[in-house]
C-alpha cells in the first residue's frame, strides 16, 4: 500500500506543494525591467540540468516531497530544445503542469505542449501597443505573442492567463484597455506589482503601481466583486492573486501584490534553477545545490533530506518594502518566476 509522503514543510509550518522549475536562463527578448540590451551571459550548457536530471529531481519531489503541481519557467522555456518530450515525462508523474511564456514561439508549439500533458499557460504581456511592445522588450515580435495567446487557447490550455507588470509612466495608461482585451478574447488577466529582481539593479520603488492604485484605475470604468480566496485544493495552500469579477460579467481579473500585500505567510512555493539549486524564496540569499549531489552519485534519499534541510531554513517573508530587503545576487531571469 503506498502511503503518503510527509509534508515539506518549514519552520513556521507552511507546507509546500509547488515547485517553480527553471529551464534556461537564456530569453529571446531583452525587457528593459529585466536585463541589458546586450544580454547576459547566459549558464554554459553543461551548467543546465538535463532532461533526465530534471525529471528525476520532479520524481523526487513528487513521490517523497509531496510536490502537487509543477510549473515551468525560465528565461524563456520554449527555448529548451525538446520541451514537449520533457512535459509528456513530468506529467507522467501525476503533476498538474503549467508554463510561464513570453508567448514567442508559442502558436508553434501550443498543440503539441498540450498533447504532451500541459494544462496551463502564463503569458507575459505589458502593453498592446507595437511601438510600445518594441521599446519594453526590445524586440518587434507583439504579434508571435498575440498569436500564441490565441493558440494556447484553441489547444484547450485552460484558463489562459496574461502577466501584466504595470509601470509608471511606462504602461499605466493602458491598464483599462488591457482588461478589455482580455475579457474580450476570454484570457484571465492578472497585474503584478512590479520587483525588484532585474539585472541591473535599476528597480525604483517609485515607479511602482501598487495594488491599491491599480484597483483605483480599475475602479473608474468597472465595480469590482472579490472573489473568495479559497485554497488551491489536493493539500496545497492559497493562490497568490487577489481576484475579482467585473459586475454583471464573468471576467475574472487578479492582482498579485507582492510588494505591498505580500503572501509570504501562506507561500507554499519552492524553486529550482536551471542549474540545479535549490531556492526555498524568490528572494533568497543561499542555494542548496542539488546538480552536485546529482552528479556525485547521491541517492534519493540524501537528495530528499538536502531539500527538507533547504525548506526548514526559510526566512518568515522577503521583506521587500522595508530597509532591511536585501536583493538575491540572482535576477529573475536567472531564478525562475
Amino acid at each position: 500500500m503506498h502511503t503518503a509522503p510527509a509534508p515539506l514543510v518549514d519552520r513556521l509550518g507552511r507546507v509546500h506543494t509547488d515547485l517553480r522549475v527553471s529551464l534556461t536562463d537564456r530569453c529571446n527578448l531583452r525587457c528593459t525591467y529585466c536585463m541589458p540590451a546586450e544580454g547576459l551571459d547566459w549558464l554554459p550548457r553543461a551548467e543546465l540540468l538535463t532532461d533526465a536530471e530534471v525529471v528525476r529531481l520532479v520524481r523526487i519531489a513528487v513521490r517523497r516531497l509531496g510536490i502537487a503541481s509543477v510549473r515551468l519557467t525560465g528565461g524563456e522555456p520554449l527555448l529548451r530544445r525538446g520541451l514537449p518530450a520533457l512535459v509528456g515525462e513530468l506529467t507522467g508523474l501525476g503533476v498538474e503542469l503549467s508554463l510561464t511564456t513570453n508567448g514567442i514561439g508559442l502558436a508553434r508549439m501550443a498543440g503539441a505542449l498540450a498533447a504532451a500533458g500541459l494544462r496551463r499557460v502564463n503569458v507575459s504581456l505589458d502593453t498592446l501597443r507595437r511601438d510600445r511592445y518594441q521599446e519594453i522588450t526590445r524586440r518587434d515580435r507583439i504579434a508571435d505573442v498575440l498569436a500564441g495567446l490565441a493558440a494556447a487557447r484553441a489547444a484547450g490550455l485552460a484558463p489562459v492567463k496574461i502577466n501584466t507588470v504595470p509601470v509608471r509612466g511606462v504602461n499605466d495608461d493602458e491598464l483599462l484597455d488591457l482588461v478589455e482585451f482580455a475579457a474580450e478574447h476570454g484570457y484571465r488577466l492578472r497585474f503584478i506589482e512590479s520587483m525588484p529582481l532585474d539585472a541591473q539593479g535599476a528597480w525604483d520603488r517609485s515607479s511602482m503601481i501598487t495594488a491599491d492604485e491599480l484597483l483605483a484605475v480599475l475602479g473608474t470604468r468597472h465595480r469590482l466583486i472579490p472573489v473568495p480566496r479559497g485554497p488551491l485544493g489536493a493539500g496545497r495552500g492559497t493562490p497568490p492573486a487577489e481576484e475579482f469579477r467585473i459586475a454583471g460579467t464573468d471576467t475574472v481579473l487578479g492582482v498579485i501584490a507582492s510588494v505591498t500585500r505580500p503572501f509570504c505567510g501562506t507561500c507554499d512555493r519552492v524553486r529550482l534553477t536551471a542549474d540545479g539549486q535549490l531556492r526555498n524564496c524568490l528572494f533568497a540569499t543561499e542555494e542548496s545545490d542539488l546538480r552536485a549531489l546529482l552528479r556525485g552519485g547521491a541517492e534519493d534519499a540524501e537528495i530528499e533530506r538536502a531539500w527538507r534541510r533547504t525548506i526548514a531554513r526559510k526566512g518568515p517573508g522577503h521583506a521587500i518594502d522595508s530597509a532591511d530587503f536585501v536583493r538575491p545576487a540572482r535576477p529573475m531571469s536567472a531564478i525562475g518566476g
